[in-house]
């Protein structure tokens, strides 16, 4: 669930109203409300590090390794470690940015990763369905997702992103389908390892995250996640659901279930909102109506 530290919890400085929204593995998702009211330069900002900066509303200048640029709710900003950034404020403080902190390991896993180490900061726009993807991502860490799904949701948001930047090659997948198309081994390999995380999914009582699970099976989370659509048709978080749902409907279907909140916990849902709104989502119906029609017979 979001988690309100109030200043930057890293650096204790209160220059702006911090709101943890995840702890993708390998990430860390945030958004920042800006409280420095003045017009002048602040900065620069240290350690930038891997990050991806997301506008939400309001504006201000940005200076990145000596250019100027505006920054307003369309702006995003990819940064690595070396780059140098100062912030003003001509319009008063009160601008809400959301902010993707990546580790460099995350990043030596992606086919782009070489573009990502070798190039300095990229500064530009959002278009319309990047920022919906951007405000859904938002809107879905606030309500609360576990650590699986959270992690799947922003690799692909990540993926998205980069295929639109300098970074990019193309859109996201298409060099997968190309490989597909060319080689009908890859396919087959493809084909397996959607199959193996299957098994991994289904042997793991949903106690696994993302990373241990393409860990367990050889490859990347990025690569995992892409192959196991294109072969499947749906995302691991939604195979994932579809296995949860159906071992809670199995429980649901006893003469004492257990607590929801102890199911949510026992499965690895983020809360018990959170088990309801999933088990809706995938049978129509919230858990507790599931309980009375599942219930076996006197």
């Amino acid at each position: 669930m979001p988690q309100q530290w109030g200043v930057d919890p890293r650096q204790q400085t209160a220059q702006g109203r911090w709101r943890g929204l995840g702890l993708p593995d390998g990430m860390t998702f945030y958004e920042v409300r800006c409280l420095i009211d003045e017009p002048g330069w602040v900065g620069p900002v240290p350690d930038l590090g891997y990050r991806v900066y997301l506008g939400r509303s309001g504006g201000y200048l940005r200076r990145v390794n000596g250019e100027v640029a505006f920054a307003d709710a369309t702006s995003v900003l990819l940064t690595r470690p070396g780059d140098e950034m100062s912030v003003a404020h001509p319009l008063g403080c009160g601008d809400v940015y959301s902010c993707l902190e990546i580790r460099p390991e995350v990043l030596e896993e992606r086919p782009d990763a070489r573009e990502w180490f070798t190039r300095r900061s990229w500064d530009g726009q959002l278009d319309a369905a990047l920022d919906l993807e951007h405000r859904m991502l938002v809107a879905r860490s606030r309500r609360g997702l576990d650590g699986f799904e959270l992690t799947e949701h922003t690799h692909q948001f990540l993926a998205t992103l980069l295929s639109g930047s300098p970074l990019g090659r193309g859109a996201p997948g298409a060099d997968l389908d190309r490989a597909v198309g060319r080689r009908p081994a890859t396919l087959a390999a493809h084909r397996r390892l959607a199959d193996q995380a299957r098994q991994v999914l289904a042997a793991s009582g949903f106690t696994l995250g993302l990373t241990e699970v393409a860990r367990l099976v050889g490859c990347s989370p990025h690569h995992l996640s892409r192959v196991f659509q294109r072969v499947t048709g749906r995302s691991l978080t939604a195979y994932r659901n579809e296995l949860r749902v159906r071992a809670v409907l199995d429980l649901l279907g006893r003469s004492d279930p257990p607590r929801l909140v102890t199911i949510a916990a026992d499965y690895g849902f983020a809360d018990q909102a959170h088990l309801s709104r999933v088990v809706r989502e995938r049978v129509g119906h919230p858990p507790a109506r599931l309980r009375r029609l599942l219930a076996p017979a006197d």
